[in-house]
């Protein structure tokens, strides 16, 4: 048995797709069965179910995915060890950030850490938050930059870079633009356009409606702020933001404070522990990166 051989089986497992896994791991689907089948004859069981459009674990295969991903980890994780004995910090990082994001201070953290640890290979992957935060609990996913109604994530570390409220974001001439604040009731009784659910903004929204037996109309929905401010301004919808998102469009949308929602949305770098070398250092460049905009610990 060879980690080649688990580190396919877990794409397999993950994709449910033997051509999306092979282009995962860089090889040829061929060549990615090949391995699969070695590996069922010498654990003398099959991992897969085939029979049908996508490729499902079996009894053995559901079996195996855990201690695979942690002889994974395991060997990633001796890799890092010498490394770090050896002051040279190589490897393989997975950063994630959530879709529509515009704190470019990220980059800046990816930028510095590459120029520093230019033996890490890193990737950038785009999700909603809650993907993401599933992705490092289950460690595909190293350091991700999220949105979340939270203050604490369960099994993670977490470093806040943004917390604020909630606004109503409407074009001038709206019935609703007359006034500075709004309350939900009265925000809710229009069509509403806003993140997608998974998204920390979202879920702040949702839960606020909720907790007052509301529920508001999601006449549309997008991932980038760009597209939300263009479609309220519009009129098709009211915009809910965050503050600093609504501030870039105050040429063209009045932001409305919504009294009733107490909960703000925030931003955050988090991780998961024990966690190697290459993870400190980009913790550390991160830190530095958004030291202008994280809020006092």
């Amino acid at each position: 048995m060879e980690l080649r051989q688990l580190e396919y089986f877990v794409a397999v497992a993950e994709e449910r797709n033997f051509t999306r896994a092979a282009k995962r791991v860089h090889i040829s689907q061929s060549g990615v069965s090949a391995q699969i089948r070695q590996l069922e004859r010498e654990l003398g069981a099959e991992l897969f179910d085939r029979s049908g459009r996508a490729v499902s674990l079996t009894i053995a295969g559901e079996a195996a995915l855990e201690p695979a991903r942690a002889a994974l980890a395991a060997a990633k994780s001796v890799g890092q060890a010498v490394g770090e004995v050896a002051d040279l910090i190589r490897g393989r990082l997975t950063v994630g950030m959530v879709i529509g994001c515009t704190v470019t201070p990220l980059f800046d953290a990816l930028a510095s850490f590459h120029h520093a640890h230019p033996g890490v290979e890193l990737t950038l992957v785009e999700d909603n938050s809650d993907r993401l935060i599933e992705g490092v609990r289950d460690g595909s996913v190293d350091l991700a930059l999220v949105g979340t109604a939270l203050t604490t994530l369960d099994g993670l570390d977490s470093l806040t870079i943004i917390s604020e409220q909630l606004v109503a974001a409407v074009p001038f001439g709206h019935p609703l633009s007359t006034s500075r604040r709004v309350a939900l009731r009265d925000l809710v009784a229009h069509p509403i356009v806003c993140m997608p659910p998974g998204t920390g903004l979202r879920t702040v929204f949702d839960r606020a409606c909720a907790a007052v037996d509301l529920q508001p109309t999601i006449a549309l929905e997008a991932s980038a702020a760009d597209a939300i401010a263009d479609l309220a301004g519009r009129g098709l919808a009211v915009a809910v933001l965050s503050e600093s998102m609504a501030a870039h469009y105050r040429d063209r949308l009045t932001a409305l404070t919504i009294t009733d929602v107490d909960a703000p949305a925030r931003l955050a770098l988090v991780w998961k522990n024990p966690h190697g070398p290459a993870v400190r250092e980009l913790l550390a460049h991160g830190r530095r990166a958004f030291s202008d905009l994280t809020p006092g610990d």
